[in-house]
């Protein structure tokens, strides 16, 4: 018996081919009628491949037999994935489908700033000659900064390189040989930002990436220099921007909006061009996404290929604290090894009743390690994601008789530079249904509970570290609320592990790490 698909939305007419052509299906389109409406009218529908239309708990329960929901595009916040799983609806997106669309975007944007493709038209349409006041630039022998490697930045460089560019990237994931055979140099954000002509944001916005785009790193920008944004707009600080924009001469070209609404835009001041979020405004795109779209729906059915499920069930038998525990040792361990450095081999060991779910646990940890892999992939996606970053991953064989119970150890490699390489390595557990620390390196039996605002500060030990770093908090109002300081006599060094009420900005653990010679310092949101 034919399943009913039913497409409510401007969505290229390949999916609905394919899915008839497989003759497994029957399909009903209708983009001009409201999708309450349409579930109405169609209450048999087996799936429903969406693009930006909201499908929300209403639509579901008018839908009784609905197994599945497409969306075809990345981006799923317009659908209850949750109330979808307690449903037993899967949910699929079809990641990477515009990732040409907006690598072009970007470098379209590029060129037409450049080269002043815009008020040079209406000038001339206006009956103007004004050819010395539209003299440009070329992007060919220009340095080009990349910010975000996955796999959109990826394209983008690969399209720059017949520009003859110099180009520059900075991605916290990818190993330094990727990005090499990408023709990428590996840089920190501030180098970035000083030494390029063009600069590209391709990374999501999230707690790490929100503002990033600030004053401090905006100071750094060479005279002249632009930069484009495709990602997201919260990544700018658009108030900074607007402070510095007249005396470094810089340009800012957009395609990001905090709504995708007609209306004022704050930004509209300081833009040179803005266009209305075209990024994945193709046909080509469209049509990817529609044929990626009925593709993992025919293969879900088929094949089981289960790759691209966003709510996907917990596997009976695995906690799902222990999902968090692996996300949050694979955070802690990412900011201990050195946020910014390359990564080069990741490691992990799954002990005791843990160890059959080791394929499951790997998709939290490379989300814990990688800001735009999400953690709802499976385990395939993930190994992909590694092998694309190209990082070696390692699963260890476990001896139970060490007597872990069920534990995670992850272990991560970076590349400080081309002759020097770090390690960490941190193993945690979950007690009580908390999630504890019990190792981080050569410091054992720490019981460490990863909750709020921590610090941490790694130095050698001698008398008054540790009141040194409490008076410095206290003198900015920080309130130390747990503390575990353990000490390794083969190094002589210690461990300064600190909960504290608010979070610790950048500048103070500057002060403090460099009032008390730390080795290293971060703070870190839990």
């Amino acid at each position: 018996m034919q399943k009913k698909v039913l497409i409510p939305t401007k969505l290229d007419a390949i999916a609905a081919r394919l899915l008839e052509d497989s003759g497994r299906y029957i399909v009903a389109q209708d983009a001009a009628t409201d999708l309450l409406q349409l579930a109405a009218q169609h209450p048999d529908t087996y799936a429903l491949i969406v693009r930006s239309e909201k499908v929300t708990a209403e639509v579901i329960d008018a839908l009784p037999q609905l197994k599945v929901v497409v969306r075809a595009g990345a981006g799923y916040n317009t659908i209850d994935t949750k109330y979808a799983r307690k449903k037993g609806i899967d949910v699929m997106n079809t990641p990477g489908a515009n990732s040409n669309a907006v690598a072009e975007l970007a470098i379209a944007m590029m060129l037409a700033d450049a080269r002043h493709l815009v008020p040079a038209d209406q000038s001339t349409r206006a009956g103007e000659w004004e050819k010395k006041k539209f003299m440009g630039k070329e992007l060919s022998g220009k340095n080009v900064g990349i910010v975000g490697l996955g796999n959109i930045g990826r394209l983008v460089a690969k399209r720059l390189q017949g520009f003859g560019c110099n180009m520059y990237g900075y991605d916290p994931v990818i190993s330094n040989e990727r990005a090499r055979d990408m023709g990428v140099e590996l840089v920190d954000l501030p180098a970035l930002f000083s030494r390029c002509d063009f600069i590209s944001l391709h990374m999501p916005e999230n707690e790490d990436t929100r503002g990033i785009v600030n004053a401090q790193l905006l100071a750094n920008c060479r005279e002249g220099a632009t930069i484009v944004n495709c990602a997201r707009s919260g990544v700018v600080v658009e108030e900074d921007l607007r402070k510095i924009k007249q005396d470094k001469q810089l340009h800012f070209l957009n395609d990001v909006y905090d709504a995708d609404k007609a209306g004022p835009k704050s930004c509209s001041d300081i833009a040179e061009l803005m266009l209305p979020h075209l990024g994945a405004s193709t046909f080509e795109a469209n049509a990817k996404a529609a044929q990626r779209a009925a593709e993992q729906l025919i293969d879900l059915d088929t094949k089981g290929i289960t790759s691209f499920i966003v709510n996907r069930d917990i596997p009976e038998g695995l906690a799902e604290e222990y999902c968090d525990l692996a996300n949050m040792l694979a955070r802690l361990c990412r900011c201990l090894v050195g946020a910014k450095c390359p990564l080069k081999l990741v490691e992990t060991s799954f002990y005791g009743e843990l160890k059959p779910f080791g394929d499951w646990l790997m998709v939290p940890i490379v989300a814990g390690l990688a800001e735009d892999f999400d953690r709802t992939m499976d385990y395939q996606s993930a190994r992909e994601y590694l092998d694309e970053m190209g990082l070696e991953y390692v699963n260890r064989d476990v001896d139970d008789d060490k007597g872990y119970g069920e534990s995670i150890t992850v272990d991560l490699t970076s590349e400080i530079d081309s002759d020097n390489l770090r390690h960490i390595s941190i193993r945690g557990t979950v007690t009580e249904g908390l999630l504890m620390v019990a190792r981080i390196n050569e410091f054992h039996k720490l019981y460490f509970e990863p909750q709020g605002f921590t610090v941490f500060f790694l130095y050698e030990d001698r008398p008054g570290v540790l009141g040194a770093i409490g008076n410095a908090l206290a003198k900015h109002g920080i309130n130390i609320e747990d503390v575990r300081n353990p000490h390794d006599q083969r190094t002589n060094r210690s461990l300064a592990i600190m909960k504290v009420d608010q979070n610790v900005t950048e500048d103070v653990m500057k002060l403090i790490c460099s009032e008390i010679k730390a080795i290293s310092g971060f703070s870190i949101k839990l």
